[in-house]
């Protein structure tokens, strides 16, 4: 079951759309615009005037508060398995005027592995964003893993493999510009956070940037039979799952 944020009611995971006053597939298609283009909520309310659709921004707001989650969550267990070279890195996201971190993970060819958004960037960040990659079913066994110059990396490695989580086989990089791919993967995630001018609180920034990132994953073709550049393809997989005609 989901919270509802605009109504404070539960929303069965079977039934995402119940106690909406609008159609679901307009509902999923601002919360769909909003999440892969960059796009304010004045933007697509501006854009649904147009379409002579009167609805607030604030509604808009919601929607994509309510469904971010529940995108990340309905489209994981169509991921395409990833390679076993992994890449990590942080960017800075704002937060009610303070900076907090984002930590994401690649792989070689540039697949999101998972991410994580955490108040602090030090070995306890560094550990659970490698250990939450490790969980992840799309994800395997690492090989390398290639970070930049934070300190806090090599002994976040060493402890989960001196506790099995990680195999003790896998070779550590700790070179700046091997990590180029990933820095220029935060690009993405960058240009949606823009237009929201940030974050108003933790929660917030935690269940947007799960659309984000979902939306992110879906676009660089990481969803099975789904090609990067099908735009089609990729509405024709997120309508069906989120039980939307196409």
């Amino acid at each position: 079951m989901l919270r509802c944020p605009d109504r404070n009611l539960t929303m069965p995971t079977s039934r995402p759309f119940k106690w909406r006053h609008f159609q679901s597939d307009l509902i999923l298609l601002n919360v769909r615009w909003y999440l892969r283009y960059s796009l304010s909520y004045r933007d697509l309310k501006g854009m649904m005037l147009e379409r002579g659709v009167k609805v607030a921004h604030t509604a808009i707001y919601r929607w994509v508060h309510a469904y971010s989650p529940e995108m990340d969550k309905r489209c994981r267990r169509y991921l395409n398995p990833t390679h076993d070279y992994w890449r990590v890195d942080e960017t800075y996201i704002k937060i009610k005027e303070v900076w907090k971190y984002l930590y994401r993970a690649v792989d070689s060819e540039g697949n999101t592995l998972d991410f994580l958004l955490t108040a602090k960037r030090d070995a306890k960040a560094a550990k659970r964003i490698l250990r939450k990659v490790f969980n992840v079913s799309h994800t395997v066994q690492p090989r390398v893993i290639t970070v930049d110059k934070n300190a806090a990396y090599p002994p976040a490695i060493e402890s989960l493999k001196s506790n099995e989580a990680l195999p003790e086989t896998t070779e550590t990089r700790q070179i700046k510009y091997l990590n180029n791919l990933v820095e220029q993967d935060h690009r993405f995630i960058k240009r949606r956070v823009k237009p929201g001018l940030g974050f108003g609180s933790f929660n917030t920034a935690r269940r947007t940037l799960k659309g984000y990132e979902a939306m992110n994953m879906i676009r660089k073709g990481q969803i099975k039979d789904t090609e990067q550049g099908d735009v089609m393809g990729q509405i024709s997989f997120i309508n069906p799952v989120f039980g939307v005609a196409a």
